[in-house]
């Protein structure tokens, strides 16, 4: 094989090694939902 072939093969190697190598796994916090406030409903006296 030709080198450019060669120096293409070698630098997607690298390129796929690299990106394999950075998997790291992420962490994420959820927060959650609010609860929304029960309130009583208003009672009105009409006696």
């Amino acid at each position: 094989m030709s080198k450019s072939i060669k120096a293409i093969m070698a630098l997607g190697f690298i390129a796929v090694v690299a990106a394999c190598a950075q998997e790291k796994e992420e962490v994420v916090y959820v927060d959650p939902a609010p609860q929304p406030m029960v309130q009583p409903e208003p009672t009105y006296n009409k006696y």
